[in-house]
């Protein structure tokens, strides 16, 4: 009798072959939601590009809130050893979407052009997960709760998100904790606006900086957001390149400016203090 097909095989080396009882990787992964998630709405090629590009975009953002969250816990317990890890974590993903932006760079204009009237006003800047990063973030805007609106659970999310202290209000509180003054109103600050430099904030990790053996975790922590915001940083760069290369500066498909918008959105500082107090150390 030979050999069922399924059994394991010698030739390769015994791998699994039959899983008609067992779990298989596709199974573990639900590969096949997963893989029937993309549905072009025209007939041209480079559709699907587009759509894949931006939904593995969703799935590492997805990663970032998971890690992000976990680490501002850790922050607020004052346990940052692991926080370390999360934040490095974050910043290999950022450095991993910067890489995407080439293989949508392959689009031209011309086949862009096919495929945007099938976008309608969808648009990147509606990405409920990236305005959740930026919130956790410290770069918090109520204005930009409304393009949820019409999903209430996401709605409820963010609201949530806006009124949560940020991961880098976490990290100023163990300032405090440490020792350091900070000024109270700043400490007990939970903004629904962009993080504002403080001029006690910066004195405070002026201070770390200068006697890191002293204050070693901050430093490191220190180290980790500056990390994050570079990366976070060349992938917005990186974005506004790619956007200008497809479209000049058209306006964008949710009604933005377009390039002009993301230009403006370089400027944006996660964590003012500690790139100001790289000039005056």
């Amino acid at each position: 009798m030979s050999q069922c097909p399924y059994s394991p095989n010698p030739e390769w080396h015994n791998a699994q072959l039959n899983f008609k009882d067992a779990m298989s990787y596709g199974d573990y992964l639900d590969l096949g939601r997963i893989l029937s998630a993309q549905h072009p709405l025209s007939t041209d090629h480079n559709e699907l590009l587009f759509i894949i590009q931006h939904q593995t975009s969703e799935l590492w953002m997805k990663l970032m809130l998971h890690e992000l969250k976990s680490a501002r816990e850790h922050v607020k317990r004052n346990e940052l050893p692991p926080a370390f890890k999360m934040l490095a974590r974050v910043s290999r993903i950022f450095d991993q979407l910067v890489h995407a932006w080439t293989v949508l760079a392959t689009m031209t204009p011309t086949e862009y052009a096919a495929i945007r009237p099938s976008l309608g006003q969808s648009s990147g800047f509606q990405s409920f997960q990236y305005r959740e990063i930026e919130f956790i973030l410290g770069n918090k805007s109520a204005a930009l709760l409304q393009p949820h609106a019409h999903r209430p659970e996401l709605l409820a999310e963010l609201e949530q998100a806006l009124a949560t202290p940020s991961l880098y209000d976490e990290a100023i509180r163990l300032l405090a904790h440490a020792g350091l003054p900070v000024d109270a109103q700043r400490l007990n600050l939970v903004a629904s606006g962009p993080t504002v430099q403080d001029d006690s904030v910066q004195a405070a990790w002026t201070t770390v900086y200068r006697h890191p053996e002293q204050y070693w975790d901050l430093y490191q922590l220190a180290e980790k957001f500056i990390d994050l915001e570079d990366s976070f940083r060349q992938w917005r760069f990186r974005h506004v390149t790619t956007v200008e290369r497809i479209i000049g500066f058209k306006q964008g498909s949710g009604g933005t400016e377009g390039v002009g918008y993301l230009r403006k959105m370089l400027d944006t500082e996660l964590f003012p203090e500690l790139w100001q107090l790289r000039t005056t150390l």
